[in-house]
């Protein structure tokens, strides 16, 4: 899968086994907000990848 790296600018590819996902959820004035997010190992930098409902739950990663 392909994620962003902020540190060297730069598209790169992460194998699936180095993927985790999380879903998190905050609080705000009006209810509750749910992000969901693909969470990679990369050279020793965590990479993010921010994606929808139905990515998160298709992607057979673990949880962290």
């Amino acid at each position: 899968m392909q994620f962003y790296n902020l540190k060297t600018r730069s598209h790169v590819d992460v194998a699936d086994a180095n993927i985790k996902k999380k879903k998190m959820i905050r609080k705000t004035k009006t209810g509750e907000q749910t992000r969901y997010a693909l969470m990679a190992d990369y050279e020793g930098t965590t990479l993010y990848k921010f994606v929808n409902e139905a990515t998160y739950n298709a992607t057979d990663a673990k949880e962290a």
